[in-house]
């Protein structure tokens, strides 16, 4: 059945338009004068928009969602905050499920705890190992037991990607930090394939309701004691059940070089053909997080020194990217600190734009390596929810990173500036899923109303206000910008394209920016069926 968009405004290629749209055999038909198009298909069904927006179904350029559906169905901590709330979510937790060989699951924030560490102590009461990710995904909070169960003691080194935190004696304090983490999340139950396909159909129906019909899946492969995805979304796709777009990032090996690019290679095949999702992406995460001090910077940070971790050696580095160029695959970068940035944009001379290469994160990058993005043709990969002042900002960056670094913090207008090209994501569960989240953020450089930190104290104060995208180049960036970095024919309200659509409850352009968050979604449209209303 054709159906009839019409009552509101619609966000195109040309701006927010009062018009009407019209979509036939699951493609957008038309974009004109609502009469016109009625009498073009005279038994359409009509969809009224009632003074919203019709925009482009949302794409999400960087998030995990089999994880956070796996997640959402153990300890879940992401919609709690501070240590009161996560010690009663988590014996809540081990009691309703007293026949669970572990206490696993995540969603905890380092800002919650004095100088970002939790304790092993604080876990100590329950009667079984206890393995919760950071909300962030670079460190885990375990438990005695769980440390027993690794073997982790005072004499465990530490891995060559990662940090065991310990106490003044040199006692596992209880919190392991990147590449330690593996060091007790491969040893806690694994997940069944039904868990698995479980959690990756939990986690689209969520991403439905928000309007998110395609994205890209920032880590294919095992990591932080993860399991590999790979055959769940090969599943999913093969039997009609990943109704999304999604492209896969195959995920590098740190602790490997290049003789992995042929496993890669064998592993983008085994998805060639599969309409709903490709695997032309490899993810590489090059540096860790600020917070922990993992994350690569030129200078040492104030306070306590170091200068992060690189994990891939430079000069390997440029060397593995050009062969994955060669090879036809986009190269996805993790890159928080200024050094990582820029060992990434090297890394990138001489490759070929149209693999579409981005860098997603970039919370710090050093003003002169700005406009080398548009110059190499690489995409800037925001996650803007980030950029804002909280406790994590104001108490664990801010005073680590000094001037003029910390003035340096996702320069989205910089870039923009430059001509670079934006795609935008989330890191759900890192964060909110909410693209709407994420524009209210990059619009207002405050945090939005319904989040866990609108109650802090300067939650409300812009952070770097100079960096503020308007509204229709953060819609763009969510929409057009992250369907092409996936190579997805959607992304656009234009005739000929895929009607992947979304019908919001309110025109956001018509509201105050300060409330751009209030925005829900009514209906979410793929290939014109809907799969959210």
């Amino acid at each position: 059945m054709d159906i009839l968009f019409r009552g509101g405004r619609v966000f195109t290629p040309d701006g927010v338009r009062e018009t009407a749209v019209l979509v036939s055999g699951g493609r957008i038909a038309a974009v004109g004068a609502e009469g016109e198009l009625a009498r073009r298909a005279p038994s359409h069904e009509t969809v009224d928009l009632a003074g919203g927006l019709l925009t482009p179904g949302f794409t999400d350029a960087h998030i995990h969602p089999v994880q956070a559906g796996l997640e959402r169905a153990k300890c879940d901590l992401s919609e709690v905050y501070g240590l009161d709330a996560y010690l009663a979510a988590i014996d809540a937790y081990a009691r309703r499920h007293p026949d669970k060989e572990w206490i696993d699951g995540g969603g905890w924030d380092m800002s919650a705890f004095p100088g970002g560490l939790p304790h092993r102590s604080q876990l100590d009461h329950l009667d079984r190992p206890v393995y919760l990710i950071q909300r962030d995904h670079h460190a885990a909070w375990v438990n005695g037991r769980a440390l027993e169960r690794a073997g982790i003691t005072r004499d465990t080194p530490d891995p060559a990607d990662g940090r065991i935190e310990r106490d003044p004696d040199g006692t596992p304090s209880g919190v392991l930090h990147e590449g330690a983490m593996d060091l007790v999340g491969l040893l806690t139950p694994r997940p069944t394939p039904r868990d698995l396909d479980a959690a990756l159909d939990d986690a689209q129906r969520h991403l439905f309701s928000l309007g998110v019909t395609g994205w890209q899946d920032a880590i294919v492969g095992s990591y932080a004691g993860s399991d590999d995805q790979l055959p769940t979304y090969l599943s999913a796709a093969r039997q009609g059940r990943l109704r999304a777009r999604v492209a896969g990032a195959l995920w590098w090996d740190r602790t490997r070089g290049a003789e992995q690019i042929d496993e890669l290679v064998a592993r983008r095949a085994e998805a060639e053909g599969l309409g709903r999702f490709r695997a032309g992406s490899v993810k590489i995460m090059q540096d860790g997080i600020t917070e922990n001090f993992t994350a690569a910077t030129l200078e040492p940070y104030c306070l306590c020194g170091g200068t992060g971790l690189s994990y891939v050696d430079p000069a390997k580095l440029r060397e593995y990217v050009a062969e994955l160029d060669r090879l036809g695959f986009q190269v996805h970068f993790h890159a928080i600190g200024e050094r990582a940035v820029r060992e990434a944009l090297d890394s990138f001379e001489g490759t070929d734009p149209a693999n579409r290469h981005h860098i997603a994160h970039l919370q710090i990058i050093e003003p002169s390596d700005v406009p080398r993005f548009a110059a190499l043709g690489v995409t800037a990969n925001l996650q803007p929810l980030w950029a804002t002042h909280h406790a994590q900002m104001d108490e664990l960056t801010l005073p680590y990173l000094g001037e003029p670094r910390s003035s340096w913090q996702y320069p989205f207008k910089d870039l923009l500036e430059h001509g670079t090209r934006l795609c935008a994501g989330s890191d759900w569960p890192v964060s909110d899923a909410d693209p709407i989240q994420g524009m209210h953020v990059a619009v207002n450089r405050t945090e939005p109303g319904g989040s866990v930190h609108a109650g802090y104290p300067t939650a409300r104060t812009p952070f770097l206000p100079g960096q503020r995208l308007d509204l229709a180049t953060a819609m763009a960036a969510y929409t057009s910008g992250s369907a092409w970095i996936n190579r997805s024919p959607a992304g656009l309200v234009e005739p000929g394209r895929p009607a992947d659509l979304v019908v919001l409850d309110r025109d956001p352009f018509a509201l105050p920016p300060e409330e751009i968050w209030t925005t829900r979604v009514r209906m979410t449209f793929v290939d014109g069926e809907p799969v959210h209303q």
